[in-house]
């Protein structure tokens, strides 16, 4: 039975490199439920063509070129000015801090470009109709269980609006380590407080960080401005 017209998904595309648009749209073209209407290199002009005609879901990079819009700074523009449109990240950096700060901005849908096109498709419609896409391995990152969630359930059980307080992993030592820092103290304060030593502290510290995925303290600090302060 053919598909009716209400059951078609708009689909714009963004990402800087032409021949990743290029191959998605080519796939997406044998969906008989999916319409790409545009395809776009910049933020700037997908913000231009939805201001024509908003559709149902945008698949957006959240790394675009240094000249262009920032990915969370294009989030929130969407979320703001075109909130019937929701936005799916396909994105190489899907670490912790990238995932958080994609939900906390208002994505519905984040996927890997490690994953295949199948996949993609999945996660077109399961946004498109309403319902939040994070695959497993992000879930399990961000909540420490594997788990498949709508966008109730999800916005139910994770609290993104604190950052620490996000089930990555970390031991009650590396929170209050974290918890200190931010207060401002030192390694070696650190290390006093708790009569443990520097090398310890320090240790503790730069686990937490992989486990955020932050690697430096401006990444940290950054990621903490976006999220609020550890419980």
């Amino acid at each position: 039975m053919p598909i009716s017209s209400a059951a078609i998904f708009t689909v714009m595309l963004l990402d800087d490199h032409e021949m990743v648009r290029q191959g998605i749209e080519l796939s997406l073209k044998a969906e008989a439920d999916i319409e790409v209407v545009g395809s776009y290199g910049t933020g700037r002009q997908l913000l231009e063509a939805l201001a024509l005609r908003p559709v149902d879901v945008v698949v957006m990079d959240f790394v675009l070129a240094p000249s262009d819009i920032d990915g969370l700074s294009l989030l929130q523009s969407l979320v703001r000015r075109f909130r019937q449109c929701r936005a799916l990240i396909v994105s190489s950096d899907y670490s912790p801090a990238t995932v958080s700060l994609a939900l906390k901005a208002g994505c519905w849908g984040i996927l890997g470009k490690t994953q295949n096109l199948t996949e993609l498709v999945t996660a077109i419609r399961t946004v498109a109709q309403g319902r939040l896409y994070v695959q497993s391995c992000m879930v399990a990152t961000l909540q420490g269980r594997q788990s498949a969630f709508d966008i109730g359930t999800l916005k139910s059980t994770i609290d993104v609006s604190t950052a620490l307080s996000l089930n990555t992993g970390l031991t009650p030592k590396e929170r209050e380590v974290l918890r200190c820092f931010l207060d401002g103290m030192s390694v070696n304060s650190i290390a006093a407080k708790f009569s443990r030593s520097a090398s310890t502290i320090s240790t503790q510290k730069q686990s937490a960080y992989r486990k955020l995925g932050v690697r430096n303290d401006s990444e940290l600090f950054k990621f903490i401005q976006q999220f609020g302060g550890p419980e």
